[in-house]
């Protein structure tokens, strides 16, 4: 049985290198919106979370609501974050790992930086959301699922207890 969930809201900075942007793909998907930072205004979020590494730790009691997902460098992210000053913000469980091999400029927490696909993965997955095809364009996927593979069945059991 297919779950219903709203649709996800992705604020990408003009300035995200779209050769490398994971999210790519995804454009042209119903159940996605991207708007461009600064040129287009968000619509109403009301009843929409921010994906960020401050507020609770995003879980299925959440699941009602929608996931605004910010898609910049971690600089342009926290000036971005700031514009969004009335959205509840929710923070991924600890210990994911990104697959994505760069450097972390500018994460206020380097060891959770994890690349945008990586982030909205997860999040779909603690909200029992529909999951498996998020990866399927991502080149470092295979990296990023078997660096993560305890993390993944935790949180899906986790989640699973949540019915």
């Amino acid at each position: 049985m297919d779950i219903c969930f709203p649709t996800t809201i992705v604020w990408r900075h003009r300035k995200e290198n779209l050769k490398k942007c994971t999210l790519s793909g995804l454009e042209n998907q119903k159940d996605f919106l991207f708007f461009s930072y600064p040129k287009e205004r968000l619509p109403c979020l009301k009843n929409y979370l921010l994906l960020d590494l401050g507020g609770s730790v995003l879980s299925r009691k959440d699941r009602g609501k929608g996931v605004l997902l910010i898609d910049a460098t971690w600089r342009y992210a926290q000036v971005m974050a700031q514009r969004v000053p009335l959205v509840e913000r929710r923070t991924l469980p600890h210990g994911f790992k990104t697959g994505y091999p760069r450097k972390q400029t500018g994460c206020i927490d380097s060891e959770r930086g994890l690349a945008s696909i990586e982030a909205l993965y997860i999040a779909f997955l603690c909200l029992g959301w529909d999951f498996k095809t998020l990866l399927k364009d991502y080149y470092w996927r295979d990296s990023f699922l078997e660096t993560n593979t305890s993390q993944i069945r935790s949180a899906q059991i986790g989640s699973n207890s949540l019915f």
